[in-house]
């Protein structure tokens, strides 16, 4: 094999913010979702102790699972919903502990492990410094945001001081999953759709939309953004996207951007693998974004990270297009060795 299989949306958690969500998590009003599901997720039953067990290891036991599956590398970051849940000083706290356990594992195993640095946005001052050390001491490779944060979005001026951050040291924001704010989750709360299914994609998406459309990246011409989840379902609407604007910019629904929505996630966004195994789905982001702007992931522990293997082992790529999905891609946009 001429490549090495770098997966790069691969979760982790802190025993300390596991125990802090288990105080928050169960109240309506934070994550209506995980309220709904009570105990189930957080509980230390039979049923997720393994995965709990699998998001708090990130050295030798997972190493090795690694191994039987062939992943070369995981880029690790803190799972969903984070720090995001938590009032400002608990976040950022936990926040800067989480990134100092993940540059522990990522110097243990260099070749192993890279990591995606957590923050508060809570408090963007204090988030922006820890940008600065996660570049700088920490040498972590970008950035996770769990999505929304008590339902504002990183549009909201308030966050600039993030995105300004981010933007200066080089470090992409993976904009990762979670389910719908409190304000409008309510339709989603039966059958299960608040969860991975329907609902987060929805939300990350919605996110990933109003950053375009607030024109941030006329702003931020540098900045850019992971999704996973084959770009959480843009990539089939960036036609119909460009086609409304149009019409929204005639009718004075929206402002006027100096580029269209496409282009802007043609040059500040790639995407990711995790958790679909489609071909017909990886081809429709190939033809529309190319090869260069996808990157493999697998979702551990989360997803089958095995059957994701599988499924780009065989996919119906080029043996080149395998490579620059699979290392070159990640090498790139993460600065990896």
């Amino acid at each position: 094999m001429s490549f090495r299989r770098i997966a790069v949306e691969e979760a982790f958690v802190t025993p300390e913010i596991l125990a802090e969500w288990q105080k928050v998590l169960a109240g309506a009003d934070v994550e209506p979702g995980f309220a709904k599901m009570g105990e189930t997720i957080l509980a230390q039953t039979p049923v997720n102790k393994p995965m709990d067990d699998r998001l708090l290891d990130i050295g030798a036991a997972r190493i090795a699972h690694m191994d039987a599956i062939g992943i070369d590398m995981q880029v690790l970051s803190l799972t969903s919903p984070g720090v995001q849940v938590f009032e400002a000083s608990l976040a950022t706290r936990l926040a800067a502990e989480s990134n100092d356990a993940l540059a522990a594992a990522v110097r243990a195993h260099p070749t192993r492990f890279a990591g995606l640095a957590a923050i508060a946005p809570q408090d963007p001052a204090a988030a922006a410094k820890e940008i600065e050390r996660a570049a700088g001491s920490l040498k972590l490779n970008g950035l996770i945001v769990n999505s929304h944060t008590k339902g504002e979005y990183l549009d909201a001026p308030k966050f600039r001081p993030i995105l300004e951050a981010a933007e200066a040291h080089d470090m992409p924001i993976y904009l990762h999953p979670r389910e719908p704010a409190a304000s409008w989750v309510a339709p989603y709360l039966d059958y299960a759709l608040w969860f991975a299914g329907w609902g987060f994609a929805a939300e990350t998406g919605l996110h990933a939309m109003r950053l375009i459309m607030s024109g941030t990246f006329a702003r931020h011409p540098k900045l850019r953004v992971v999704l996973g989840h084959m770009g959480e379902g843009l990539p089939f609407w960036l036609q119909r996207i460009d086609n409304r604007y149009r019409l929204e910019v005639q009718i004075g629904a929206c402002q006027k951007l100096p580029r269209l929505p496409s282009e802007y996630f043609l040059d500040n966004f790639v995407i990711t693998t995790s958790g679909v195994t489609s071909m017909p789905a990886l081809r429709l982001s190939l033809d529309e974004l190319g090869v260069d702007r996808i990157l493999f992931a697998a979702d551990f522990p989360y997803e089958d990270d095995a059957d994701a293997v599988r499924f780009m082992d065989g996919a119906s790529v080029t043996e080149e297009e395998r490579k620059k999905i699979y290392e070159t891609n990640a090498r790139r946009v993460f600065r990896l060795a």
